[in-house]
């Protein structure tokens, strides 16, 4: 569902009209009244199945019901909704965990506007983690073609993410996506690029000691072990086209170190990737957008290459 006051409600209904007729093959739980309401209010031609049976996927949007307690107005939360927010990511993970999804995708949510339903997770990754019995194995990659980014600490301030780095995390966080990727995206000896925290890499410690104490070690612990790893590598040329081409996914040190030039190359596509949980998830790269919330113009690209990337690694598991 995503927050009913965003864009999450327009973002499905049009990832059904490009997707009804070659899939990937999915099904919505959400509201299914304020679908209707929706496909009507913007002039989407989405017929609705209350239903999850996904087998008329090309006639109709199927849709598991999560009723809401309000009527949605776009741009405007209301903590009533809060609690079906909360149970439609809940059902979500149950039945992706049971086998009755092959994937989960997840549409953005506030998670501000849920605190006082009782969430209490810094974003969706804790709260699936936490679903899932994963909490502290995780990792969030943000992927677009030619380019995957996984940020060692997330949703923390650039002080915290600097007190909170250390050799144990960086190399727990290069563990987890060294395995997604032979798993998942099929790349038997994935090479993983270590990014440096300081200018220069720190510059031999004339700019700071971090690539030397913290960054260093971990790296090689992560050779020694086996794996292809390279760094630490100087932020402000790691993400060159050249540099690229050298990797399969970049290992950050903060967040927006990894989604800077990720989204600076490709907002539109930017997909994230919940790794280490047992079920597939993604998600579009993007937030609520309550500002244009209601008015017919949001892009769904990011949510269908969601889409379209949950169903290429759910093959491959």
């Amino acid at each position: 569902m995503g927050d009913p006051a965003g864009i999450g409600g327009e973002l499905t209904l049009k990832a059904w009209l490009a997707r009804r007729d070659t899939g990937p093959v999915f099904v919505a739980l959400d509201d299914p009244d304020r679908l209707r309401a929706l496909a009507r209010t913007l002039g989407l031609p989405v017929p609705i199945a209350d239903s999850a049976d996904p087998a008329g996927f090309a006639r109709a949007l199927p849709v598991y019901p999560v009723s809401l307690a309000s009527p949605a107005m776009p741009g405007r939360p209301d903590p009533a909704n809060a609690p079906s927010v909360i149970r439609s990511i809940e059902t979500a993970a149950r039945m992706t965990l049971a086998g009755q999804a092959r994937a989960l995708v997840t549409n953005p949510i506030n998670k501000a506007a849920l605190y006082g339903a009782g969430f209490a997770y810094p974003g969706h990754t804790e709260f699936l983690a936490a679903l899932t019995g994963t909490s502290g194995r995780q990792e969030m990659m943000l992927a677009i073609p030619g380019l995957r980014v996984v940020p060692v600490t997330v949703h923390v301030s650039l002080r915290a993410a600097i007190a909170a780095l250390s050799t144990e995390r960086i190399i727990a966080a290069a563990r987890t996506t060294a395995a997604a990727l032979r798993r998942d995206f099929a790349i038997p000896r994935p090479r993983l690029a270590i990014a440096g925290l300081n200018p220069h890499a720190g510059e031999d410690g004339a700019l700071g000691s971090e690539e030397r104490d913290l960054i260093a070690p971990a790296i090689a612990v992560l050779a020694a072990e086996g794996e292809q790893v390279s760094g630490p590598w100087p932020p402000d040329t790691m993400f060159t086209a050249r540099a690229r081409a050298s990797y399969d996914a970049a290992i950050c040190m903060y967040h927006d170190q990894a989604l800077i030039p990720l989204k600076t190359l490709d907002m539109d596509r930017g997909v994230n990737i919940t790794l280490g949980m047992p079920i597939v998830r993604t998600s579009p790269d993007h937030g609520t957008a309550y500002d244009i919330a209601g008015q017919g113009i949001a892009d769904p690209s990011s949510l269908i290459a969601a889409l379209d990337l949950a169903g290429t690694l759910s093959e491959q598991r």
